[in-house]
């Protein structure tokens, strides 16, 4: 049986490519904005082991709304915070959880993936890449403020961002240049996050296997 190249192995993949097909000066300010953002703290100061995550509504795909409480009460909830569907990176890592859907499912757990896009963006992402887990709207971005991962895109990446055909503040309905740095966390059944990955490089995203191996913990602590 073929072994499914790691989500690591794609992402590195797919930023070489990038490099080798874009202009160095789109490279460089995407770097310098990544670097500056770094900076700011903006990854220790988010949610993380131990903290109790945010309970917070947000609409799905087909605008209903979703308590994360309601979900976590259920079983583990997998939070994972993208972009938007407009971002390559993050279209590999959806595609990614896709293959552990139906592990997850038998684990009791809920995967949902939240982006600041509109809801009928975010059905556009999901039937895009056929995800079968619900991805939820955070165009208020009261999840990412929530967990502490909001940020401002400096000047130069916004106009950069508009020259490419990403109008971020079209997209997500709110008229704002924000967005979340991509993020994991793993929320248990008391509403407490059990593992928590933050990452200002958008180039980066936690590993699904070593996700999946806190939730079958959490999962063995239950039997």
């Amino acid at each position: 049986m073929q072994t499914q190249e790691s989500l690591t192995a794609q992402l590195a993949a797919y930023k070489t490519e990038f490099i080798s097909r874009v202009p160095a000066a789109r490279v460089s300010i995407m770097d310098g904005a990544t670097a500056k953002l770094k900076e700011t703290g903006i990854e220790s100061n988010a949610k993380k082991a131990g903290d109790r995550a945010p309970d917070v509504n947000l609409p799905n795909a087909k605008g209903e709304m979703v308590s994360l409480e309601s979900l976590w009460k259920k079983g583990p909830v997998i939070a994972i915070f993208y972009r938007g569907g407009w971002c390559p990176y993050c279209n590999l890592e959806l595609r990614a959880w896709q293959t552990h859907l139906s592990e997850l499912t038998s684990l009791g757990a809920t995967l949902v993936a939240i982006s600041p896009q509109t809801p009928d963006h975010s059905l556009s992402t999901a039937e895009k890449n056929e995800l079968a887990f619900p991805v939820l709207s955070d165009s208020a971005m009261v999840a990412a403020d929530g967990f502490g991962i909001a940020f401002t895109l400096p000047p130069e990446l916004a106009e950069l961002y508009s020259s490419v055909g990403h109008n971020l503040p079209e997209l997500n309905g709110n008229g704002q240049w924000i967005l979340p740095i991509p993020a994991t966390f793993v929320i248990d059944q008391t509403g407490v996050i059990q593992f928590a990955h933050v990452e200002a490089d958008y180039r980066n995203r936690a590993e699904p296997t070593e996700v999946m191996e806190v939730v079958r913990s959490l999962k063995s602590l239950t039997l």
